[in-house]
């Protein structure tokens, strides 16, 4: 009750109760600081163990300080340490869903920056390590096909499990896949898509005259009247009209730009093992076994095939086959110890020993004390035996006195006998020492063997 009333035991960790009992006058911003980083990891061991085969955990944090006048400021990080229960392991959900766990109990810590090992020395995950590095890369890329395997191998247990039963379909699937990281660039120009996008339209209308010199001397000119004969100088016109048309057209342009991410199923190989039929009415318990009919393992094919898509292109295959499962459980190598005896062993012999410590405690300390005090009682008792033989004869052979009404009368030295009878100690002491020795009558009966080598130990004792 004192070791609970102070908290004890606590689980090997301290959580926020750390300042439950905290001297705040007398503790700095250094200690405040300190117990607020043990507080935290206290609480995230804690939460950690509550995963189903992790035993226990350690965490560590990594709490940079705030500098003043500092542009760069660093980025908390944690490890987590586990320690599994016998040979369990984390698979790679777990591993993640940890290290989501602490980075979201940690303002501005990062699932990347979390570093897990196990109590193997096994590096569950990495911490600081780029997303972008050809390990990281690899990692996840094999990582999703894993993934990807497990999940179609289970969909197709628990389609095949109706049929055939729980727990009597094996099925593995492999897949080959490109993880490859295509990006295509594609630009297209359609002819037949052209639109008016602008019309430009010129007009252009010239006009020219030429005029000849005046007409040269002559004689006919001299004449009088020579003007009336039209002989005046020559002349030509000439026009030119031009009409100029521009029309603009915009022909449709496509751009395509595709990024191929995720992986393609290149080939799938699945591979399903099928338990057969039992018979109970023939052979032992289990039944008589028999293989199942080629008709229904055609169709679970079928049903295999329509699960994982099929593909013959591809080079898909899909293999069932009915056989009997093994049911044994593993045998436990049996751990030797010193002298030839294993864990069982031991456990029995301390088991025997405790018991006969408790049986040696019993008896000297009740069963000893009983006894002594009941062989001290003896001679008494039979003393008082015989007192009250003699006082029964004396009553019967002395004459009895009548009183008024025929009523005996007291003598009075019966009188004082009766009272002292009444009053005797040692009387009353005998018939309690009386109940003690027919209690430890009845021990012995129950338990004659080791009565009697007690009765050795007093004798052996006294010699």
């Amino acid at each position: 009750m004192t070791m609970a009333a102070q908290g004890l035991p606590s689980g090997g960790s301290i959580g926020y109760e750390l300042f439950d009992k905290a001297d705040s006058l007398g503790a700095t911003n250094f200690m405040q600081n300190v117990n607020l980083v043990r507080a935290m990891e206290g609480e995230m061991s804690r939460t950690i163990q509550t995963i189903t085969g992790v035993r226990s955990a350690r965490v560590h944090l990594v709490l940079p300080r705030r500098e003043l006048f500092s542009r760069d400021a660093q980025k908390p990080s944690a490890s987590v340490v586990l320690q599994m229960q016998g040979s369990r392991r984390l698979d790679t959900e777990q591993v993640g869903a940890i290290q989501h766990l602490v980075a979201s109990a940690v303002p501005g810590l990062l699932p990347s920056r979390i570093s897990i090992v196990d109590d193997k020395g096994s590096l569950l995950a990495r911490g600081f390590e780029d997303d972008s590095s050809p390990t990281a890369i690899a990692a996840k890329v094999e990582q999703r096909r894993r993934h990807f395997e497990m999940q179609l191998g289970r969909t197709i247990e628990e389609l095949l499990e109706r049929t055939a039963g729980p727990g009597k379909v094996r099925a593995e699937v492999s897949a080959d896949m490109d993880y490859d990281r295509i990006t295509t660039q594609e630009e297209r120009f359609d002819p037949d898509g052209q639109v008016v996008r602008s019309t430009q339209t010129i007009s252009q209308t010239a006009s020219s005259r030429d005029a000849q010199g005046e007409a040269p001397v002559t004689v006919a000119g001299a004449l009088p009247d020579a003007g009336a004969t039209g002989s005046e100088g020559q002349s030509s016109q000439t026009s030119d009209n031009r009409s100029e048309e521009t029309v603009n057209y915009e022909i449709s342009k496509k751009i395509v730009n595709h990024v191929k991410e995720a992986g393609t199923v290149k080939r799938l190989s699945v591979a399903v093992l099928v338990d057969g039929i039992y018979d109970k009415t023939k052979g032992s318990d289990k039944g008589a076994y028999a293989e199942r009919p080629k008709e229904q393992l055609d169709m679970m094919a079928a049903l295999v095939r329509g699960t994982i898509g099929y593909n013959e292109a591809r080079g898909d295959r899909v293999e069932i086959i009915s056989m009997q499962f093994a049911d044994f459980a593993p045998p436990e190598a049996p751990i030797e110890l010193f002298f030839g005896f294993n864990k069982q062993d031991i456990v029995r012999m301390a088991e025997i020993a405790v018991l006969s410590i408790v049986a040696i405690m019993v008896l000297l300390l009740v069963v000893r004390p009983l006894i002594s005090r009941a062989l001290e009682a003896l001679p008494g008792a039979a003393a008082g035996i015989v007192r009250d033989a003699q006082q029964l004869a004396q009553q019967m052979q002395a004459p009895a006195l009548t009183g008024p009404g025929g009523a005996p009368m007291p003598v009075e030295g019966e009188e004082e006998e009766q009272f002292e009878e009444l009053i005797d100690i040692d009387r009353v002491e005998g018939r309690v020492k009386a109940s003690s020795v027919k209690k430890v009558g009845e021990i012995v009966e129950k338990h004659p063997e080791e009565a009697l080598a007690i009765v050795r130990t007093w004798m052996y004792q006294e010699g």
